[in-house]
Parts: structure tokens; C-alpha cells; sequence
């Protein structure tokens, strides 16, 4: 994104025909920004509207059974990482409990 801002004001300075640094004024530069601000209202605005037309069909989120086994597990029906945050036990110290924020208690996260 950044590469691709920098590019649209580039032309808007290094134009040679009508580029702020090839005398050709400011409005080429002001024409890319308003460009820029634009493509970026756009995005902003459709993404929106997508995200909360899946939000209300499908919904964005997994089901908590298949988000605390693992999607590898749910998508797939292996796991990518054989035991990575799956065993319980203790952890002899900084080690969460999964349950203090509601939902899984007992099970230790690693």
C-alpha cells in the first residue's frame, strides 16, 4: 500500500511534463492526492459493506469448538503442529489459563 502511494505522488513530482520538481506546478500533485484519497475511501467504504454482508450470511468467525481445537484440525483433519497450544499441564510459571477469560477452564495454553 505504502509502495503504491508512493508511486501515484512520484508522478505528481517527478512528471516531467507537468511534475511539481519539472516546473509544471502543484495541481498534478494535488490531482494524485485527491486520486489517493479517493482509491482509499473506496476501499474503505466496500470493504465495509462486504464485510458485513459475510458478517450477517455466514458470520466471520469459526465455531469456539473448532477455534480452540484448531482450524488444521477442523479444515483439514490433521494438525500442522503436532501439539503446539493443545497439551495441558502446567507450565511452571507465565502460563495462562484459557478459562480466566470464559470459556475453556482448566486447559493450560502454552
Amino acid at each position: 500500500m505504502v509502495n503504491g502511494i508512493w508511486g501515484t505522488l512520484a508522478v505528481g513530482l517527478f512528471n516531467t511534463e507537468s511534475g511539481l520538481f519539472y516546473g509544471g506546478g502543484p495541481q498534478q500533485l494535488v490531482n494524485q492526492i485527491i486520486g489517493i484519497v479517493a482509491i482509499g475511501a473506496f476501499t474503505v467504504i466496500t470493504s465495509f459493506i462486504f464485510w458485513k454482508a459475510i458478517e450477517a450470511t455466514v458470520g466471520m468467525r469459526v465455531g469456539r469448538e473448532h477455534e480452540f481445537e484448531g482450524l488444521d484440525i477442523a479444515e483439514h483433519g490433521m494438525e500442522a503442529y503436532s501439539g503446539f497450544l493443545k497439551e495441558s499441564g502446567t507450565l511452571g510459571g507465565g502460563g495462562e489459563m484459557a478459562g480466566s477469560h470464559g470459556d475453556f477452564t482448566g486447559t493450560r495454553l502454552q
